[in-house]
């Protein structure tokens, strides 16, 4: 199994996580949230390993917009989780689930080649 990595494909985040791995050699399967809508499970198992408030990318646009209503739903796993599936740029990019089942949240160069190691 080749590691996997969610995210948005147009995202400069995104784009500096293919170049780090390109560069690496690391082979992978991207998994993109506006061909592919992100599912309660998929999101379950990612707050299995990780907290909602790390997953949840609090510096987009879309977040901002959002009515403090909104926001605070974004608090608790069971309001957040539809929201998520909704509205998948308020993830945080990239998510990259490692052959061990571990994962990693954001582009960090260190923690990423932690996990390939």
């Amino acid at each position: 199994m080749s590691i996997k990595v969610y995210g948005i494909k147009n995202c400069n985040t995104m784009k500096k996580t293919f170049d780090f791995l390109a560069e690496k050699e690391v082979k992978y399967d991207f998994i993109d949230y506006k061909k592919q809508k992100p599912d309660a499970a998929l999101l379950e198992g990612f707050l299995e390993k990780t907290d909602l408030a790390s997953l949840v990318n609090k510096k987009g646009t879309t977040y901002r917009k959002m009515s403090d209503e909104q926001k605070s739903a974004l608090e608790n796993e069971e309001t957040a989780i539809p929201i998520l599936e909704e509205n998948s740029s308020m993830i945080k990019r990239p998510v990259i689930v490692y052959k061990d089942g571990s994962l990693s949240l954001g582009f960090n160069e260190e923690v990423i080649e932690g996990h390939l190691s």
